[in-house]
């Protein structure tokens, strides 16, 4: 199988720490993953040669819009100016794209340049929350969510600003290679492999293992050692020595969020390996993970944008076949 080729479209004026996410994750060669394919990386812009951006310095892009027509993969980093549209050649490259079937994704206020292009159209997309409102006030066709991270539209995908940017890069990550292997970007990376909640929420921190006399700590590594058992706040108190109250505030100064929105996270995200390996039902990774099926498929949706089913049919589609 050839490699994947991802096409970063680069405009003057470019954010650089956003290009620089989607080279860090799709243009690093990783041989240590030892996976049957990987990306190769091009950076285009309407016309080939040296771009002025963000810091007053310049990018060179080797390629021009003839990348986007062959590439799999397109991200489109955030606009200079989300007042004005793209040039048309470059709208005109994204909707020929997209009709061909390549995957879109676009970073902060990356979503004008698809929402001018019209494939945002009767979507539901994200921005920065700064840019939300004027999102929706040029492009009203569009719907637009002003607090999540990401979403996934199947061939079309949107974040909100640059750090997020991270996270729909490792969701791809994700959704092509499995949860092993964006765990192991992302720590190659020191960033986290999954973010749970949305722009309104403080970043969480992560908590990696119970300290002698960590009382949020010893109620994390009991959660994470139980997350299919029965838990409540109250377990979690009793574990940790403390009140109801007490852990809710050492837990949110912890971590930066509450304990049952932590716990929910992580069962989401233990469960993405049960779905890709394709034999237990979903109703069986609910149980696994401490859910009732609706309410398992109620907090996936919420915090990855698609269904349970619709996760383990992508996923086990992008795998290559065997045999």
């Amino acid at each position: 199988m050839h490699a994947h080729r991802v096409a970063c479209l680069a405009f003057e004026g470019l954010a650089p720490f956003e290009l620089g996410v989607a080279a860090e994750v799709f243009a690093l060669p990783r041989p240590e993953l030892e996976v049957d394919w990987w990306y190769d990386f091009a950076l285009c812009a309407e016309r080939p040669g040296p771009l002025a951006v963000v810091g007053g310095f310049a990018v060179v892009a080797p390629h021009g819009l003839e990348a986007l027509a062959r590439a799999d993969t397109i991200v489109v980093p955030g606009v200079p100016d989300p007042h004005a549209d793209p040039p048309t050649e470059v709208l005109d490259a994204l909707r020929s794209a997209h009709a061909r079937g390549a995957r879109l994704l676009s970073i902060c206020s990356g979503a004008f340049a698809l929402a001018a292009a019209g494939l945002l159209d009767g979507r539901e997309a994200a921005t920065h929350w700064r840019y939300a409102g004027l999102l929706q006030e040029r492009f009203p066709a569009v719907r637009v969510n002003a607090d999540a991270l990401y979403l996934d539209g199947g061939r079309i995908l949107t974040s909100a600003g640059t750090a997020a940017g991270i996270d729909l890069c490792l969701h791809l990550v994700r959704a092509d290679h499995g949860a092993d292997v964006a765990n192991r970007v992302a720590r190659r990376m020191v960033v986290a492999a999954h973010r749970d909640g949305g722009q309104a929420q403080f970043i969480e921190r992560p908590v990696a293992r119970a300290e002698t006399g960590d009382p949020v700590g010893r109620a994390i590594e009991h959660a994470l050692a139980h997350l299919g058992e029965p838990l409540a706040v109250a377990d979690l108190a009793r574990r940790a020595h403390l009140s109801p109250r007490q852990l809710e505030r050492r837990f949110r100064a912890a971590t930066g969020t509450s304990p049952g929105r932590w716990l929910t996270g992580q069962r989401v995200q233990a469960s993405l390996a049960l779905l890709e390996v394709g034999r237990p039902s979903v109703e069986e990774v609910a149980a696994a993970v401490g859910f009732t099926p609706a309410g398992y498929r109620r907090h996936f949706r919420a915090r990855l944008g698609i269904s349970p089913s619709a996760y383990r049919q992508r996923f086990l589609a992008a795998r290559p076949a065997t045999g």
